[in-house]
């Protein structure tokens, strides 16, 4: 806790607890105060303090401050401030007041219970929002940034009681002029979620999102990631040679309509994946909507806040909502 000790008496913020542990950096919840009574729940994100030291570290999270400053999107945690305290950088961040989609689908595992193919195509496709904008964005001299998040993952996306989908931790993504990269000299990423070209190497571009969001939909339809294997090795040598299963066979409920969708996202050579993300999107909420009912940002909500035993303070949880299509006769 030496890093929160560092910052408490440095910033304008109460901070309160730790919510994110992550490899290199960590992340707590905090208070903004302001004039007038004003308070606000923030996330500060700092870097661990053994790595604080080090300059790629450093460059790579000024860069990552830098990057996601002017990604203001629905599907993306906001990121409002980049800061100095003690030689020690941290970010001021969106504070998600929900959970990780990691931690949703390891209530899931705990209840023995499927996720809906809706809410779990509906997840994805939210995700995919977040990217489409993301892979399109440019800089100033409306030159392509080139963003890949590079790390796609549970862990990385978190869901608001609300219902809102929000892709966050873009730590080791890769764009124009602002991340430190050795992209084919290191493999950045975790093992069961990388694509093919990550997994092997190779210089990657916005397609190795997509395999790896392809790797999240069936994991919230499995509640397992098939890829995944006590040694690293061996879940990225599944993610370059394994057949890849029929999933209608695994899940009842996957149809030929979705399993076309997963089965083209999970190509290994990319030329024949999904080529955006923004063709991903359309083509999961094609499938969601094309007979003009579907989820929702509020049914999503129910649905979390149900599962999760959680009921906002001084609010009514509207029951009975139906989380998926009516029967057609």
């Amino acid at each position: 806790m030496s890093e929160l000790k560092t910052l408490h008496n440095e910033v304008p913020y109460e901070m309160t607890r730790k919510i994110a542990d992550g490899g290199m950096g960590l992340v707590y919840e905090a208070r903004q105060k302001g004039a007038g009574g004003f308070s606000k729940s923030v996330a500060i994100k700092i870097i661990r303090e053994e790595y604080s030291a080090i300059p790629e570290f450093q460059k790579n999270f000024i860069g990552e401050a830098r990057l996601v400053a002017d990604l203001i999107h629905t599907n993306i945690v906001q990121t409002y401030h980049l800061g100095q305290a003690n030689n020690q950088y941290f970010m001021v961040m969106e504070y998600v007041d929900g959970v990780s989609l990691e931690q949703f689908l390891e209530k899931h595992r705990e209840l023995n219970q499927p996720i809906p193919v809706e809410i779990a195509v509906f997840i994805i496709s939210r995700v995919a929002r977040g990217l489409a904008y993301a892979h399109q964005k440019c800089d100033d001299q409306g030159r392509l940034l080139g963003i890949v998040h590079r790390d796609i993952g549970p862990k990385n996306i978190m869901l608001a009681w609300e219902g809102d989908v929000k892709l966050t931790d873009f730590g080791i993504a890769k764009a124009l002029d602002l991340m430190y990269n050795e992209e084919g000299k290191v493999i950045a990423g975790k093992d069961e979620y990388l694509s093919p070209e990550q997994a092997s190497y190779a210089v990657t571009d916005g397609r190795a999102d997509l395999f790896a969001l392809g790797i999240v939909l069936t994991e919230l339809l499995l509640c397992k990631n098939i890829f995944r294997a006590p040694d690293r090795l061996d879940s990225r040598r599944n993610i370059l040679t394994m057949q890849i299963p029929r999933f209608g066979d695994l899940r009842v409920e996957v149809d030929e309509k979705l399993e076309a969708l997963i089965q083209r996202l999970l190509k290994r050579d990319r030329d024949k994946r999904f080529q955006t993300s923004h063709e991903v999107l359309t083509e999961l909420e094609l499938y969601l909507y094309s007979d003009g009912y579907g989820p929702t940002n509020e049914k999503l909500g129910v649905y979390l806040r149900e599962l999760m035993g959680y009921a906002p303070p001084g609010s009514r949880s509207p029951l009975n909502v139906p989380m998926t299509r009516p029967q057609q006769n």
